[in-house]
């Protein structure tokens, strides 16, 4: 068994490191604080072949592995927390499942600009009254014509307020294997945006509203029984959010770590203090155990979408871990590290946010256990 990456994955995470450097280091801690999607970055990306890593080559992708973009988003991340995302965006969630399941007309229409990073998909899973129990979504799909009428909301749809398309989960018919989905673009009849709103991490986010949308047979991409793929798919959306949690926590423990070797107090460096010391001995423990249980889930989707079990391990251990280290750094850095000077404090509300989204770590425990005892636990109540 070989923990080392190969010649070409370090040679491959050189250069996206080197090209963080050249490109991102500068305006790192104003791009952290935009409201807006940074275009900039995505298409400067796209031409560095970093959009579409995992994507076929056929497809306008590189034809790389999952693994390949998990290094991708740590270099990233290592320079510029907030570039991360669009890492995320143009190679996991969403845009694997439209190059997985998506028909031809549906990839050659939408994937070009997507890759190009001049467009932005979304997946609108979430409704007020569907969260973790994501099956009792309501938004309907109704037959009409050549199409289908959909009606409906979604929250907290990632990168709502900006994307020009939006996967969205709907329901055909009753029951779990009437959940499928369809392509809607955000331009279209009947879409609209309620009013902005706020997460702790300052990101944007708006209910999306579906008034009698009109979607053409050629923008369904899954129908009636397509739930579950459509959920293999999202466990690539989670390894990304795994690796951006894990990440965002080695950024602040760097940033925590020069801290300690530059400044003094009481006449001493602060890595000189035992208290501190065993502070980032716990620290670089949790990281190297994370990213062994980060790199066994992506390294492991040998059928194109890695496990479900391994993915949740992974995500609820580096969700919890990555937020845990930020917040120790951010307390290490003391009033600089809780400023908006540094990323540090940045990378602590990040990462609260994804112990939540894509599955809350509690979710995934019950997932976990489920394959421990080899059998499913419902968690309805008597109707």
């Amino acid at each position: 068994m070989d923990f080392n990456l190969t010649s070409q994955q370090v040679d491959f995470q050189t250069a996206v490191r080197r090209f963080a450097e050249k490109h991102l280091r500068a305006g790192a801690v104003a791009r952290a604080h935009s409201d807006e999607y940074p275009w900039d970055v995505a298409q400067a990306m796209a031409e560095q072949g970093l959009l579409g890593i995992t994507i076929a080559e056929q497809d306008g992708g590189q034809g790389g592995s999952l693994m390949d973009a998990v290094l991708a988003i740590e270099a990233v991340a290592s320079v510029c927390p907030r570039s991360a995302d669009v890492i995320q965006a143009g190679n996991f969630g969403p845009i694997r499942v439209l190059a997985e399941y998506g028909s031809p007309l549906q990839k050659e229409r939408h994937l070009a600009p997507l890759l190009a990073g001049k467009a932005l998909i979304s997946v609108g899973m979430t409704e007020p009254g569907a969260g973790s129990a994501v099956t009792e979504l309501q938004t309907t799909a109704t037959r009409d014509g050549n199409g289908y009428r959909i009606n409906g909301s979604k929250i907290f749809t990632t990168h709502g307020p900006h994307a020009s398309l939006i996967l969205a989960y709907v329901r055909f018919g009753p029951g779990t294997g009437g959940i499928g989905s369809v392509l809607i673009d955000t331009q279209a009849p009947g879409v609209r945006r309620g009013q902005p709103s706020r997460f702790m991490s300052g990101e944007e986010w708006v209910q999306i509203y579906f008034d009698d949308v009109h979607v053409p047979d050629e923008l369904v991409v899954l129908g009636e029984g397509g739930f579950k793929k459509q959920i293999s798919g999202f466990n690539v959306e989670r390894i990304g959010n795994t690796a951006r949690s894990l990440a965002l926590g080695r950024y602040a423990f760097e940033e925590a770590r020069g801290w300690a070797l530059q400044r003094r107090q009481f006449g001493r460096l602060l890595c000189e203090f035992q208290g501190l010391q065993w502070k980032f001995a716990d620290m670089k423990m949790r990281l190297d155990a994370g990213q062994l249980l980060l790199y066994r889930a992506a390294a492991g989707a040998d059928t194109g979408f890695p496990s479900a079990t391994d993915t949740a391990i992974a995500k609820a251990y580096c969700n919890q871990a990555g937020f845990d280290i930020a917040n120790d750094a951010l307390q290490v850095m003391g009033g600089i590290g809780y400023s908006q000077e540094s990323l540090v404090e940045y990378c602590v509300r990040r990462c609260r946010g994804w112990m939540i989204a894509g599955g809350s770590i509690e979710i995934l425990k019950n997932r976990i256990a489920e394959g421990v005892f080899e059998r499913t636990f419902s968690q309805r109540g008597e109707r």
